[in-house]
């Protein structure tokens, strides 16, 4: 693919789990808010931290640490809940919550600052990261957010919002 004609090339918020930087597209979030009591709902995997009520909307959210197998942490001040918009199919969209250490910045990333996924062999899923950023001496791990979870997860997800 052309640098010019990369369709990841554009803004991103970058936030922070375990030290490390990662990135979504700025135009999948609908918002960002503090950290605020998460119900937890029974037998969901580890991952679905629960549900917040946003303003009468029932909102499920998913912590990235537990996703991507990082240790635990407690919450901090810096702790917060990034609201995506995820679309389920061409006529529906899930609202949900992700849970991150901090959030950094909105950051502008050229098609030229962006390298393909590395191949880490076949048993490894990397479908959901778009690619690695490079500002400066800092890497961002490019994510799509649309493929961070599996459909049967996403279904999943879908079901805890109707609940």
């Amino acid at each position: 693919m052309a640098a010019k004609d990369d369709k990841r090339a554009g803004k991103y918020l970058t936030f922070v789990l375990q030290n490390e930087t990662y990135g979504i597209e700025i135009l999948k979030v609908q918002e960002i808010i503090g950290l605020m009591d998460i119900t937890r709902v029974p037998r969901t995997p580890d991952y679905m931290r629960g549900v917040i009520n946003l303003r009468g909307k029932v909102i499920p959210v998913i912590d990235l640490r537990t996703k991507f197998s990082l240790a635990t942490q407690e919450g901090t001040e810096k702790t917060c809940i990034i609201v995506v918009q995820v679309p389920r199919d061409n006529l529906t969209s899930t609202t949900m919550g992700i849970l991150v250490d901090e959030v950094s910045e909105v950051t502008n990333i050229e098609a030229e600052q962006i390298e393909n996924t590395p191949n880490f062999g076949t048993t490894l899923d990397t479908e959901f990261i778009l690619g690695v950023g490079k500002t400066g001496q800092k890497v961002i791990m490019l994510l799509d957010v649309d493929k961070v979870l599996t459909k049967h997860e996403a279904a999943l997800l879908d079901n805890l919002a109707v609940a």
